[in-house]
């Protein structure tokens, strides 16, 4: 096998909750994946990367992880796991499990012992309790701001009921903060990377990697700290974490890959992260979040392949995952664009445009070099799903923002198999009971079942880009040459295949072809049309023998 497979691969998030349900409970679990690997194999993704299934009160969706040797009874058991990953390697698809290492559950034992024990003990110190500040300790101990809104802090209760010490926590407060200055924090930590990768994970995506380290003192944030400085996100120390689990993956017969999620506005910064002996890739929130435009996209583009040449390391692409707005509502705003600081409920979007454009960027991403990330649903063309009633709704960011953010659920709602009503076959025939979040009644038409009847869907464009991926020996890692046209088209070539797209307003010639391999939209009497991509085959040219 290909111990460098990562550099090309392109992997599938299977955000395991809202895949497929197996037992018919409305939520899903490794029985309702393990049912459709043929659907994952014959999409013709490389690998799976399943968001955390250990057991978690899910206070966030999974990410505070009671557990990290265990699956939620939810979602089956060990031994499923275990299954389910070897009959995924069966079928050519490796497996990738979620790493939570910047915080725990409340309920994880190494807190519970916390709480039950006093302040200065050890069981304290693999975390980051301090005393508050001001009259009593009744302020926290800094000013630091949770990503979800409000305090990073929460004042405990001694054993006598009175007020105690605060605790540090950048997420929600189920999600306490480890102190990974502590080395028992590393060794379990490289236990349990040990513990996954012994029974055929692949590799490993690194949640929140970039905040594992924070200033020992905890200050103030410094609004003009110098790069590597910040106090508690992408300190330079960081890099000496993910330096020792190299080494460790390393030490496997087939190495295993480390993938890391990191948001930084800073490319350069970014690419410290892939330098030899570090992580293998990063995801590429750059390209993410940059607006439908053709300026702003080649930017994007030549910024993360000149940063990531840097260091030797292949640039990944990446439209959507279960935290961000799916494309195809995304690319239908006045603003496609996006920004966790922006979002914002009851933004008005054309999901028509947002399809088409959609479909043009999978084509885009697909031939650009490096590996690429599909999160489930979006070989569908899902839309966000905006109206869930606010009794419904589960995410802490929705809730910490006093509702101003619609939070994260809509692109989490179970994916639609087939037939005309919900569950849409997300639960097998004949259960009872509601999916966990609500489905629209109006996703028949984007059925599983209804797209494979159909060979101009979403789901037909994704199989078949994926089938010539893998077919066409330039596509994946390697080099890539920029076309000249207008301002408001990108074309570029890998070998002998073009990708073009049109961002501009009106239908555009193409270039001088053979052959059109793929298109995200038919052909306008042989012209592109507006917001579409299409994959060329370049003309051979024989030398004549002499």
């Amino acid at each position: 096998m290909d111990n460098a497979w990562w550099r090309s691969a392109v992997i599938y998030q299977v955000y395991v909750r809202s895949f497929a349900d197996g037992n018919g409970d409305g939520t899903g679990d490794l029985a309702g994946v393990r049912d459709r690997l043929r659907y994952l194999a014959d999409l013709g993704v490389d690998a799976l990367w399943f968001s955390p299934w250990y057991p978690s009160p899910m206070a966030d969706g999974g990410y505070d992880v009671a557990d990290y040797r265990d699956i939620d009874p939810a979602y089956g058991t060990l031994r499923q796991a275990e299954q389910l990953i070897a009959e995924a390697h069966d079928l050519g698809l490796r497996t990738i499990v979620d790493i939570v290492p910047n915080h725990v559950s409340d309920q994880h034992a190494w807190f519970k012992a916390a709480l039950d024990s006093p302040p200065g003990s050890p069981e304290r110190e693999r975390f980051w309790f301090r005393p508050g500040r001001g009259l009593d300790g009744a302020e926290p101990p800094n000013a630091w701001s949770s990503i979800f809104g409000g305090s990073a802090w929460t004042r405990t209760k001694n054993a006598d009921g009175t007020p105690g010490e605060w605790y540090l926590h950048l997420f929600a407060p189920e999600q306490p903060d480890l102190n990974w200055t502590h080395p028992l924090v590393w060794h379990e930590h490289e236990q349990i990377l040990r513990f996954w990768f012994d029974r055929g994970a692949a590799g490993v995506r690194v949640d929140s990697a970039g905040l594992l380290a924070k200033h020992a003192d905890l200050p103030d944030v410094d609004p003009d700290h110098a790069p590597g400085q910040h106090v508690h996100t992408d300190r330079d120390e960081v890099h000496d974490i993910y330096r020792s689990w190299r080494r460790l993956a390393d030490s496997y017969d087939e190495p295993r890959a480390l993938i890391g999620e990191i948001w930084l506005p800073d490319l350069q910064r970014l690419a410290r992260y892939l330098r030899p002996g570090e992580l293998h890739t990063v995801f590429n929130f750059d390209f993410l979040a940059c607006p439908w435009e053709p300026a702003r996209l080649r930017e994007s583009i030549e910024t993360s392949l000149h940063f990531h040449e840097q260091v030797g390391a292949p640039a990944t692409w990446v439209l959507s995952n279960h935290d961000v707005t799916r494309p195809v509502t995304r690319y239908g705003r006045a603003d496609t664009s996006f920004a966790f600081a922006t979002k914002r409920a009851g933004t008005e979007s054309d999901l028509v445009l947002g399809l088409r454009r959609a479909r043009a960027a999978a084509l885009l991403m697909l031939a650009l070099p490096g590996s690429a990330y599909v999160y489930q649903g979006e070989e569908l063309g899902l839309p966000e799903v905006e109206d869930i009633e606010p009794g419904r709704i589960q995410d802490p960011m929705h809730f910490r923002s006093g509702g101003v953010d619609p939070g994260r659920d809509g692109s989490r709602v179970p994916l639609p198999w087939r037939g005309d009503e919900p569950p849409y076959g997300f639960s097998p025939d004949g259960a009872v009971g509601e999916t966990w979040l609500p489905q629209p009644t109006t996703w028949a038409d984007l059925t599983v079942a209804a797209q494979e009847r159909d060979p101009s869907s979403t789901l037909a464009l994704y199989r078949d880009a994926l089938r010539i991926r893998k077919t066409e020996p330039s596509l994946g890692d390697g080099a890539l040459t920029w076309l000249d046209t207008p301002a408001d088209l990108l074309a570029f070539s890998r070998g002998d295949v073009v990708c073009v797209v049109n961002l501009s307003a009106d239908p555009v010639d193409l270039p001088a072809h053979e052959e059109v391999l793929l298109a995200s939209a038919d052909l306008d009497d042989g012209r592109l049309r507006s917001d579409a991509a299409v994959w060329l085959r370049l003309p051979t040219t024989d030398t004549p023998e002499r």
